[in-house]
């Protein structure tokens, strides 16, 4: 059996600038009331607790959540189903907050 990639981390700087070349798709793994409250523009919703490797959009996906732990959580879902995604944001909204970059709520 081949070995998959490990797990990628970026820098919400680098999502940000993949994001606007056009080079990844955001997916938020946050939940509906999490994301109501406040969320990064044009992420792609998909809340945990429905999670489904099957159903992520096609291109480079990068995966997010507020701390980094259940995008993590998401990456491996991805591995074991035997999905590419293997991309998420460190440190999650918080940490794009912290860098100063822009939120909708």
């Amino acid at each position: 059996m081949p070995m998959r990639p490990e797990p990628v981390e970026l820098d919400p700087a680098e999502v940000n600038d993949r994001l606007k070349r056009g080079e990844a798709v955001l997916v938020d793994v946050l939940e509906p009331n999490e994301t109501a409250a406040e969320r990064i523009a044009g992420a792609v919703l998909m809340p945990l607790s429905q999670f489904d490797p099957a159903a992520l959009p096609k291109g480079e996906v990068v995966l997010t959540c507020l701390g980094g732990k259940r995008s993590a959580l998401a990456v491996a879902r991805c591995r074991e189903a035997g999905a590419a995604v293997i991309t998420h944001m460190r440190g999650g909204l918080a940490a794009w907050k912290a860098a100063g970059l822009p939120t909708t709520r």
